[in-house]
């Protein structure tokens, strides 16, 4: 029987290494993720924690830019988290919620150990991703308020006390437009306060991701959040398949991007390790892709409407979230199977320096893509095409 992508093998990396002899691998290694990431050695208390808790913990040193005459060095450490949700999806809501909150705040502690200055977890973290099933109860009691809900108020302590960003995407309830729910991302400073709320702008409709049923497009754009660490940005889950989305985060002066996901192998694994690296390079800034891990089953079943039998669970999720640099550089990525935490320590001076060498921003040409898109919005437009007068009708 062939493979399957949603088979459960630990990692790409795990299987190079099993099957390649050293001197090759190295040789793989640099052509599939570039010279850019190296080991970064963590504190032996922290690997110590991973393993008692049993989650992957990876550290890479991602191309640091080089040294300049007039600038510092602006060295950050960026951390990644993915989860398994820890008890099952018929346990009672408020436990279910509390199971997450304890997991995360184990991996969070290993996190400050590991120096970890901004960090953000995956799309809709502090639940099950219940919106394959259509169902609004129990799935919407998991939202909550992105300034004042529990979620927000347990973070914003370890912020505070951790002197970390911390980036937390929800199900927000929004109490002062008519309780209505978004898929939002909260950024939480180092000083314990909420900067603010970005919203997920494009919403699929594919397979089981039938997310419409409770929320529609944000209406936040392309906020970008200036911190402590850097200027950061949040393009959530199903964004990263639209280039624009990725380009304004950085015509709005991102320099670190993250993008918290909910995806199954059978769907999207193969463009997974592209999309994120992709944006880092066109866009000279760190694009961070987090995906969540493990397969959640539903008490009931549901369908796709592709044909298929109804199912209880999408699939599995496979984890595999890494860090892209602006050079095309990647680190490995996190285990397919297991929680994760992963830490880049990265210099943002590389950012200006990519611009500066490719010469992306100066030459991209927004005032001819901003004519282009105003004429292909109108109802009477026509497509740009020239047809040869001489080729056969169809």
């Amino acid at each position: 029987m062939a493979a399957c992508l949603d088979d459960k093998f630990e990692s790409l990396e795990a299987v190079l290494a099993e099957y390649l002899p050293e001197d090759a691998l190295k040789k793989v290694s640099l052509s599939l993720r570039g010279p850019g990431a190296v080991d970064l050695e963590l504190p032996a208390s922290a690997k110590e924690a991973a393993k008692q808790n049993n989650f992957d913990l990876q550290g890479y040193q991602i191309k640091i830019g080089q040294k300049e005459q007039t600038r510092p060095e602006r060295l950050v450490r960026i951390g990644a988290i993915q989860n398994a949700i820890p008890k099952p999806t018929t346990t009672p809501v408020q436990e279910q919620r509390d199971a997450i909150h304890q997991r995360i705040d184990r991996m969070l502690a290993v996190a400050h150990e590991c120096q970890v200055n901004v960090i953000c977890m995956q799309e809709a973290w502090t639940m099950p991703f219940a919106f394959c099933t259509r169902e609004k109860y129990p799935w919407v009691e998991f939202a909550e308020s992105a300034y004042d809900g529990p979620t927000t108020k347990f973070l914003a302590e370890r912020a505070k006390k951790y002197n970390m960003v911390i980036v937390s995407p929800i199900l927000e309830r929004d109490e002062q437009h008519g309780d209505v729910i978004w898929n939002t991302a909260v950024i939480i400073s180092n000083h314990g306060n909420v900067i603010g709320i970005t919203r997920k702008n494009h919403i699929p409709r594919v397979g089981d991701f039938n997310e419409s049923t409770y929320y529609m497009e944000g209406n936040t754009g392309h906020k970008v959040f200036e911190t402590d660490f850097g200027r950061i940005a949040v393009n959530i889950c199903y964004g990263r398949h639209h280039p624009q989305n990725w380009l304004m985060y950085g015509v709005n002066g991102a320099e670190i991007v993250f993008n918290p996901s909910a995806t199954v192998g059978a769907l999207s694994e193969p463009l997974w390790s592209i999309e994120a690296r992709n944006a880092a390079i066109a866009n000279s800034y760190f694009a961070v892709g987090i995906n969540r891990v493990g397969t959640e089953t539903f008490p009931n079943e549901f369908t796709s409407g592709d044909g298929k039998p109804a199912h209880k669970s999408f699939g599995h999720f496979y984890g595999s979230s890494y860090i892209a640099a602006p050079d095309g550089s990647r680190t490995p990525g996190l285990s397919r199977i297991r929680d994760g935490l992963l830490v880049g320590e990265c210099d943002l001076n590389l950012c200006r320096q990519m611009k500066d060498k490719w010469g992306f921003r100066m030459t991209q040409r927004l005032d001819l893509y901003a004519d282009s898109f105003a004429r292909a919005i109108r109802p009477d437009y026509k497509m740009d095409i020239v047809k040869d007068p001489n080729m056969k009708q169809q």
